[in-house]
């Protein structure tokens, strides 16, 4: 066959293929939106689920959505940015660190739900954490580890390897080169893997089921003590996310309005993500923009 009319033909089926796949993710994004929308209102965003007979609302699960994933990235960013940096940097290539790598792959290849188990057996029945959002940051750590770490690595590895000899000719020690140059040069990508796995995390369900627990009780927004049983603050508390919100009422049932309740917090589900991906690259052009000036 000719070459010239393989290559249309391989070009021609690549094309298709990809615009099959487009095609059937926003029709799956548009029948979630069209369908979720037109039952989002002002009091529905803002009202507890006790405020209304039939549903209620979805602020209490918005806002546990949005603090467990502040509590997961305030574990996760320092846990990863480290693992990133002494496999960018320091790791001397044998088998340990081929080891090390292998198990950054397999861990992140297990299904959430195992994740879950894990961290109801660990951290819920073994160090005494109960359901609570502490519980559920813990797990969805060790979700978002091995994604948040080849993030890292790999903006890490982006800056070039002369800006790293440069500071060592001038008799920086290797902790400050990396410190003082690497770092902040990698700074843009960083932060864009680490908002865009805030945004996984926060549609994550199946390990929050067995950590975080189903529950919603009622908490106060004007008690700002952490320790106190009803604040909003309190991270020991049961707290039921957005995304459990949306299974606990397709398989329960309980609700009259159950079907336009789940559909508006889905569609505030994909807004909510779809913003995530939005700031995180707007804040990774923001600080490339500044630094290349």
């Amino acid at each position: 066959m000719n070459p010239e009319k393989t290559d249309k033909l391989a070009t021609g089926l690549i094309l298709g293929l990809s615009g099959a796949v487009g095609i059937v993710i926003l029709s799956l994004l548009a029948y979630i939106l069209l369908s979720g929308i037109p039952h989002i209102s002002w009091n529905f965003l803002t009202s507890s689920a006790e405020s209304f007979v039939a549903g209620g609302g979805i602020r209490d699960q918005i806002f546990n959505s949005l603090y467990l994933v502040f509590l997961t990235m305030l574990i996760s960013v320092p846990l990863s940015l480290c693992a990133a940096v002494y496999l960018s940097e320091y790791a001397p290539d044998n088998r340990w660190t081929a080891l090390l790598r292998l198990a950054i792959e397999v861990l992140s290849s297990l299904p959430s739900i195992v994740v879950g188990l894990f961290g109801y057996l660990v951290f819920v029945l073994q160090f005494g954490m109960d359901f609570s959002l502490l519980a559920g940051a813990m797990a969805l750590t060790l979700l978002n580890l091995p994604l948040l770490t080849r993030s890292c690595e790999d903006a890490l590895r982006q800056v070039p390897f002369l800006q790293r000899q440069a500071g060592l000719g001038l008799g920086m020690s290797k902790w400050r080169v990396t410190t003082k140059i690497v770092i902040p040069a990698a700074l843009p990508g960083i932060i864009t893997g680490a908002i865009l796995s805030a945004g996984r995390i926060f549609g994550e369900a199946a390990a929050l089921i067995y950590t975080a627990g189903q529950s919603a009780p009622i908490i106060s927004y004007s008690d700002w003590n952490p320790f106190s049983p009803t604040s909003f603050l309190n991270p020991m508390r049961p707290a039921e996310t957005l995304a459990v919100h949306i299974w606990k009422v397709n398989s329960e049932g309980l609700i009259p309005d159950a079907h336009a309740v789940s559909n508006g917090s889905a569609a505030v589900l994909i807004i909510t993500i779809f913003a995530f991906n939005l700031i995180a690259r707007f804040i990774g052009y923001l600080i490339k923009r500044k630094l290349t000036k």
